[in-house]
């Protein structure tokens, strides 16, 4: 039986980059990991505020030598990973991006996490103990486990904790849908009173579970929120958005940093929207047609929305 350790969540950016002659860039894991030995794309956490995009770019830097920039977001994946030597299980959910490589040279790093980062067709790739998430983004299977809880532990979506400035701080992994049926609608809720962006229209969705995978969680949270049966399309993008002081029904200010994937969905059975978490953070939810989500006023929609919208090019 795994011990009980501390749930933790984290999320973090990782880099598929090929050179001129396709291999793939792997970085190793030293004995100051919890992996030695064990191979992944080079990567990690995304900071409190920091966008994806930048976390990519820098944790690959500082990991390879390597000046890259980011051409698109390939995958979202999540797992969880137990650590008794820490007395941590971990939540990651993490973010694939296709890099191009601008300049630099490898180098190596004696003494910390990661210590090689080396170049290898996908043939030699798939003879290293490959970390999980990384055989899965490159398509091998993986020949490293890692070790799992039994369970997922309960542990919320949404946490808040002192930061080094002494205000609550608080990141947050969610799923939101562009969720249209086949008469050219577009499914929206509403943000009710008390909750920040109060008043606007948002996407459906939220926080995703710990241990759950971003695009089951999506389809979860269209039947619990609005009643609607979906079916996932394809990932659409991640948007990063910060608010330093956000106030909420906590009713204290919290410096706030959400992390969004957002997808397609198409419903092709829409039934009359119902609203199952009556008093929570949605008041309003409905079919509303494409043309008249085109008219809404910018300050009617959240960012995240206006994001999304944008990248499916519905507005």
């Amino acid at each position: 039986m795994t011990p009980a350790l501390e749930p933790l969540r984290r999320i973090a950016a990782y880099a598929v980059a090929h050179d001129d002659a396709g291999r793939v860039l792997l970085v190793r894991a030293s004995a100051k990991s919890g992996t030695p030995g064990v191979w992944s794309l080079p990567g990690g956490a995304v900071d409190h505020g920091e966008d994806p995009n930048h976390t990519v770019v820098r944790e690959t830097a500082a990991e390879t030598g390597l000046s890259v920039a980011v051409s698109g977001l390939r995958d979202v994946l999540a797992d969880m990973r137990s650590l008794p030597h820490r007395g941590v299980t971990i939540h990651t959910d993490r973010l694939i991006y296709s890099v191009s490589i601008r300049g630099g040279n490898l180098i190596d790093r004696v003494g910390h996490p990661t210590d090689l980062a080396r170049w290898h067709t996908l043939e030699e790739a798939q003879g290293l103990r490959l970390r999980p998430f990384t055989a899965a983004a490159l398509g091998l299977p993986a020949a490293s486990a890692d070790l799992r809880p039994e369970e997922a532990p309960d542990f919320p979506s949404f946490y808040a904790y002192r930061g080094p400035d002494g205000l609550h701080r608080a990141q947050r992994f969610a799923a939101y849908a562009i969720a249209t049926d086949p008469y050219e609608n577009l499914l929206l809720t509403r943000i009710s009173p008390g909750y920040p962006g109060a008043g606007c229209w948002h996407l459906p969705g939220g926080g995703t579970d710990y241990g759950e995978q971003p695009g089951n969680a999506l389809i979860r949270e269209l039947v619990e929120e609005t009643g609607q049966e979906g079916r996932l399309v394809e990932l659409l993008g991640v948007a990063s958005h910060r608010d330093a002081a956000s106030l909420g029904p906590e009713g204290y200010p919290i410096d706030w940093h959400g992390v969004r994937a957002f997808y397609r969905v198409v419903v092709d059975k829409p039934t009359e929207v119902t609203i199952h978490d009556v008093g929570g953070s949605t008041d309003d939810a409905r079919w509303m047609p494409l043309k008249e989500v085109a008219e809404l006023a910018a300050d009617r929609l959240t960012e995240v929305t206006a994001d999304a919208l944008r990248a499916a090019r519905l507005i």
